[in-house]
């Protein structure tokens, strides 16, 4: 005999009674079998319940054949007569997610015969994946009246159709059914085979929000949010607005442009910063003294990758081969030039010989390497020809 699914019969049910007949030990806990529950099981996409049973916790839910099977973080004997309690503000979340999710499936498919291919529950928010193209723009029309749905405060309804019907009826589903096939219709909008809980009016979804379009997989995921979550999501994000409003000393509607400006003086400055540099590069390589061997050595803080470059080449233009570094003990960057030298063969021993990384083209190469101080750099350095290679 299977369990007794009391979610199917009213998912508003949040507490019931029941008794445990079976009870095992598993790698996280127990699994607790009962005659009858009101926990929804993981399945079609949504997550199972939480709750607790007499004082114990209940982790996880899932369904064993027609089985529904408990996680919990203590054991219940066999045979003990519980009280079962769901955590309905996580049960009523998931009823909002789910039904909020097939108001707008069903649009998607109505409006642009894009079918629901996948679908899941997250933490933080619910993903749908269809298997076709779509743009925002288009997603944005479904998203708008799905909300005109929700408003609309329509039933929610639940059927279990006999097979005569159910071959004359258009319905959405991943796969051919067959037999006792448990029907959620949404009038107007959307008629889907699944076995998930929903809420009995749609205005109890309260909002459905958009949050990312993707491409994926050939088609598009959709990334929502739906009640209390979508409330969340929004003061969140109106906090963040806030923050940035305070220290930007711009009002909220208008942040984007006081970033857009704040951007365009950073490019500013950052054009100004690099014409410097060259200036500063340029000077430093009408000055610099080659080593012996007439390698041209030069350390400057503070560099990135890129600027490292273009005063390796800078020094190249002056001498036959150059090495520029930047940083601190342990931790160096560098870039070497040559006019004819490859250096690839000369930045592979420099590496073996510093613990460092890196590559690049024949004439020009770059990476870290971990060496102890600059006297070390430099007298390796010193040792390196500067003719050209085989």
């Amino acid at each position: 005999m299977g369990t007794e699914k009391l979610y199917e019969q009213d998912p508003y049910l949040r507490v019931f009674h029941a008794q445990v007949l079976s009870c095992e030990k598993a790698k996280q806990g127990w699994l607790i079998v009962l005659d009858r529950t009101a926990f929804y099981p993981e399945g079609g996409g949504q997550p199972g319940d939480q709750g607790v049973l007499d004082r114990v916790n209940v982790l996880d839910t899932h369904e064993k054949g027609e089985t529904v099977v408990h996680l919990t973080d203590a054991p219940i004997p066999a045979g003990t007569r519980v009280t079962g309690g769901i955590n309905w503000s996580l049960r009523h979340l998931h009823m909002q997610e789910h039904t909020g999710e097939h108001i707008l499936s069903g649009l998607l498919h109505r409006f642009y015969g894009a079918t629901n291919v996948g679908f899941h529950m997250g933490a933080a928010c619910v993903t749908l994946d269809v298997d076709r193209p779509l743009t925002p723009e288009q997603v944005a029309v479904c998203e708008r009246l799905a909300n005109a749905a929700i408003w609309e405060n329509v039933p929610v309804e639940i059927s279990y159709p006999d097979e005569e019907t159910l071959s004359h009826l258009a319905y959405r589903s991943k796969k051919a059914l067959s037999g006792r096939v448990r029907i959620v219709t949404i009038p107007g909008y959307d008629v889907c085979a699944c076995c998930g809980t929903h809420v009995a009016r749609t205005g109890e979804i309260g909002l459905l929000k958009v949050l990312n379009v993707m491409h994926y997989k050939g088609g598009v995921r959709i990334s929502i949010v739906c009640g209390r979550r979508a409330l969340s999501d929004y003061t969140e994000k109106l906090g963040a607005v806030a923050r940035l409003s305070n220290t930007l000393s711009a009002k909220p509607e208008g942040v984007c442009a006081a970033v857009d400006h704040l951007l365009a003086e950073k490019e500013q400055a950052d054009a100004e910063k690099a014409a410097a540099q060259e200036r500063l590069f340029q000077l430093l390589a009408a000055s610099v003294q080659p080593l012996g061997n007439g390698w041209a050595f030069v350390f400057e803080e503070g560099l990135s990758p890129d600027a490292l470059r273009r005063l390796s080449l800078h020094l190249c233009e002056r001498h036959a081969c150059a090495a520029a570094f930047s940083g601190e003990p342990g931790q160096y960057a560098y870039a070497l030039a040559s006019q004819k030298l490859d250096l690839r063969p000369v930045s592979k021993a420099f590496n073996a010989a510093f613990s460092g990384r890196g590559g690049g083209k024949p004439n020009l190469v770059q990476g870290r390497v971990g060496a102890a101080s600059l006297d070390a750099l430099r007298d390796w350095i010193a040792k390196q020809e500067q003719g050209e290679t085989a």
